[in-house]
């Protein structure tokens, strides 16, 4: 598996990849699928473009020879702290170990590129399931709750009205 940072013109193949890992039918071969509590959409062409030309932001990319098997954004929020979110696994490839790699890479990422010492991301509360997985990844709830951007269809169609973030850190 190669690790590369998205550009331009990986946006196409990176957004299909996303919506087939979060929404809809495709979702569903997967065991990370937010499905059965987000209709429309995770993300789009638009969102991507943004955050590949933010200076503290990006996307890793990990690759199958020209094949987009998974991606992870990383963002630098803060003096000793990244922000890791839209972690993505191929359905088909989910349980082999991908996104264990993406992990690694993404703490080994923000430790030498931006002098991370810690690493965070949310969770949707309701993912009991994910949030345990990443717990076994040495990743720690801090006991802060965010609220779901309700309202706002550019993350999703919620199908609860209760969704809201679990926030989870780990050192790096």
């Amino acid at each position: 598996m190669n690790f590369d940072r998205a550009g331009p013109g990986d946006i196409d193949r990176l957004h299909a990849l996303i919506e087939s890992a979060y929404r809809g039918e495709s979702a569903k071969r997967g065991w990370t699928h937010e499905a059965d509590l987000l209709g429309g959409q995770r993300t789009d062409a638009k969102a991507l473009r943004e955050i590949i030309a933010a200076e503290n932001q990006v996307i890793l990319l990990a690759k199958d020879g020209e094949s987009i098997t998974g991606c992870v954004q990383l963002s630098n929020i803060a003096e000793g702290l990244a922000y890791l979110g839209l972690l993505t696994v191929d359905p088909a490839l989910q349980a082999a170990g991908l996104g264990r790699e993406l992990l690694a890479e993404s703490e080994r990422f923000v430790r030498e590129n931006w002098q991370a010492q810690a690493i965070e991301m949310t969770v949707i509360r309701q993912r009991a399931d994910l949030i345990a997985y990443y717990e076994r990844r040495g990743y720690v709830r801090t006991g802060e709750q965010r609220p779901f951007p309700h309202g706002d269809p550019r993350f999703g169609l919620p199908k609860s009205p209760e969704l809201e973030f679990t926030v989870l850190r780990k050192p790096v």
